[in-house]
């Protein structure tokens, strides 16, 4: 699933480059990524608006939007997921592309909208869509955002503790938990496990202070890392997530289980 470093590249992409564009049409017709809605019911819901403000808590991403017309009764809340693959891309008619989500390890060319699942027209010719190939990606109105925990990337050293403060469940677990931390998915988990050197199976009741600010700088660190690097396949021990694989830092083997229902790696040294 994206992770919390795809969905801020998605967000900052409409930020940067859908809001405040009249909405004139609506493509709301995949019944599967639009489900519960009917088509065109999201479409009503849009057409005339403005896409004003774009928010992300963990994996989530949602839009404000203004009022009809002269309205300045607010819109409905429009709810984006990529889905495992999903990216947003916003295509204006002089051909210049901005797009930002989950990274495709065959790219994207300029004007493959092949796998276009949902597509918002503005007034100005411009296209903001939703490219998801393997279609596991969601738009809805209104999403519940209300359970989930704190966002990963903005949460305070008292929220991550209380997050970690209490249970027999597995770290990794624990940090995969949307409702106790949200953001972190498995790539995400066993990089931050990993510069903190903590065992992923390791209970969260067994963590003494100083492992639980380790994993809060290291979550902070690879967060930014990932922003920044383009996604969380950057990060430092992904690509030895295999096989006779050495830990980049020590040169152990690396190590593979499964914990909280996830495949999971770690240094066969420094995490034991």
């Amino acid at each position: 699933m994206p992770e919390l470093p795809e969905v801020e590249s998605a967000r900052r992409v409409i930020e940067r480059a859908g809001l405040d564009r009249r909405i004139v049409d609506v493509d709301d017709s995949d019944t599967y990524e639009c489900r519960p809605h009917p088509p065109g019911e999201i479409r009503d819901a849009l057409l005339g608006r403005r896409l004003v403000a774009v928010h992300r808590r963990g994996k989530s991403m949602w839009c404000e939007t203004s009022g009809a017309g002269r309205s300045r009764k607010p819109g409905a809340i429009l709810g984006v997921h990529l889905g495992m693959s999903g990216k947003i891309v916003v295509a204006d008619p002089d051909g210049r592309e901005t797009d930002g989500g989950d990274y495709w390890e065959r790219g994207r060319a300029p004007g493959d909208f092949r796998w276009s699942r949902f597509a918002i027209d503005f007034a100005d010719g411009g296209r903001l869509l939703l490219i998801d190939p393997r279609r596991l990606g969601r738009v809805r109105l209104n999403p519940p955002v209300e359970a989930l925990g704190p966002d990963a990337a903005e949460a305070t050293p008292a929220e991550f503790r209380a997050a970690l403060a209490r249970g027999s469940a597995p770290v990794k677990a624990r940090l995969l938990d949307q409702e106790a931390i949200a953001g972190i998915g498995n790539l995400l988990a066993d990089e931050i496990l990993w510069q903190a050197r903590v065992l992923p199976a390791r209970p969260v009741r067994d963590l003494a202070r100083p492992d639980v600010d380790r994993l809060y700088r290291a979550t902070k660190r690879a967060i930014t890392a990932a922003i920044a690097g383009g996604g969380v396949h950057t990060l430092p021990v992904v690509p030895y997530r295999k096989p006779d694989a050495a830990c980049p830092r020590c040169g152990a083997p690396m190590r593979r289980g499964v914990v909280g229902g996830r495949t999971t790696w770690w240094c066969g040294r420094e995490q034991e």
